[in-house]
């Protein structure tokens, strides 16, 4: 509410209807957009400056009512002094608002100076229509021949501003559809050059994938030709033989272990009753956790005499057993198959030497080597593989965007011009 009257309703700016269409291509946009732009700036500036020099008008008889009012003494002399007090009071603050708050409008030019225009008219509205606002009841009984002058100026002043504040609320919305549309050109750029960098590489993927195709056909073609030459058979049968011939082993450990276990409480209890030194202690620690592994002819001078001490041990009292008697024939016993323990070791050993030698005079030196070639470049080319289907999927979802941006523009470009667009992107 100004000055105790309503502000008229704005008329409704109708939608610009397209009155023809057109054919660009992409690499044109940015030069229309940036016509078009330019071309709202004028047609903006020029619309606020018509209006501006509308107003001014409006200003300067603002101004002389003012000067005029303030030199009318109202007639205050013919009504009670203590009213009389509050008219002059009234009077003076209209007076000093209008002398100090309503300045000439600036010069436009640009779209600055449109936007400061708006801000220095709302705030000369906002000042002269506050004070007219609190001295309404005066200005409409005591200097009522201005009432009328003052509204119809400020009305006009009112329209003409909401026609501006309009204006640039368009030109802005304008603005932010040229910022959208060039930021989409950029989208679409980027895609694009993304597009030719993809493409790129799913070339040399696929060249990529090609030659280790044809590496891996020569490996496999060499590891072929070895596995199936005779001393590569012969060598298989080598490793069934010995992978048969290890079984042997869990059950000569199987019948030692049986043995020592008789044994292996008092073995334990001198490791810790005695002072061994380094060598007899590792044997005494074999003995007690895996003998077959201790058995060679090399130890037995030091298992036989780590037998006889406990031996000792047991029949002086030193180490303890339940039943010294049945312990002491137990270890008398494990001494006497020792020998056979060892030969069956050794032999065991022997043999196993004896087949892993003949398998290594036959086994092909490379091939391991191209085994592991094989693997490492099957692994390379199912990457490259993936790689190219990860480009590939990404540059569908290119293609499929880049579409849609085009449309968006077309739809932003509807409301910059007149003219309907039609992007040709190829």
């Amino acid at each position: 509410m100004v000055f105790g009257w309503g502000k008229k309703k704005q008329e409704e700016i109708p939608i610009e209807n397209v009155s023809q269409s057109k054919e660009i291509i992409l690499s044109d946009v940015e030069n229309v957009v940036s016509d078009l732009y330019e071309l709202r700036i004028s047609q903006t500036i020029s619309e606020i400056k018509h209006l501006r020099n509308n107003i001014e008008p409006l200003i300067i008889e603002l101004l002389k009512i003012g000067h005029v009012l303030e030199h009318d003494d109202l007639k205050v002399d013919d009504i009670d002094k203590h009213l009389a007090i509050i008219v002059v009071r009234g009077k003076k603050q209209v007076i000093d608002v209008i002398k100090k708050g309503v300045t000439n409008l600036p010069e436009i030019s640009t779209i600055e100076d449109a936007e400061k225009l708006n801000s220095s008219l709302n705030l000369i509205l906002k000042k002269v229509g506050d004070v007219l606002g609190r001295q309404t009841t005066i200005i409409h009984i005591f200097a009522k021949k201005y009432a009328n002058q003052l509204k119809g100026n400020l009305e006009i002043m009112i329209q003409n501003h909401s026609e501006i504040k309009n204006t640039l609320k368009n030109f802005e919305s304008t603005k932010l559809i040229s910022v959208e549309i060039s930021n989409m050109l950029k989208q679409i750029k980027n895609s694009q050059d993304s597009r030719i960098g993809k493409l790129q590489k799913i070339t040399d993927s696929d060249t990529n994938v090609k030659s280790l195709q044809e590496k891996i056909l020569l490996i496999s073609d060499s590891i072929e030709k070895i596995k199936s030459s005779d001393d590569y058979k012969k060598y298989l049968e080598l490793k069934n033989k010995l992978d048969t011939f290890t079984s042997q082993k869990l059950k000569i450990k199987n019948n030692i272990g049986t043995q020592f276990t008789k044994i292996s409480r008092p073995l334990s209890r001198y490791e810790y009753a005695s002072s061994l030194d380094k060598e007899q202690k590792n044997i005494l620690n074999k003995m007690i956790n895996e003998p077959f592994d201790t058995l060679i002819s090399k130890n037995k001078d030091s298992i036989i005499l780590i037998l006889e001490n406990v031996k000792k041990g047991i029949s002086s009292g030193s180490i303890s057993v339940k039943d010294v008697d049945k312990t002491l024939l137990q270890i008398t016993e494990t001494e006497e198959i020792l020998d056979g323990f060892i030969k069956q070791v050794e032999e065991y050993h022997e043999k196993y030497q004896s087949i892993q030698n003949d398998m290594n005079s036959l086994k092909p030196d490379n091939l391991d080597s191209l085994e592991n070639d094989l693997i490492k470049n099957t692994s390379f080319m199912a990457d490259s593989k993936q790689k190219s289907k990860t480009f590939q999927a990404e540059i569908k979802e290119d293609d499929l965007k880049i579409p849609q941006l085009v449309s968006e523009i077309e739809r932003k470009l509807r409301v910059f011009s007149n003219t309907k667009y039609t992007i040709l992107t190829s």
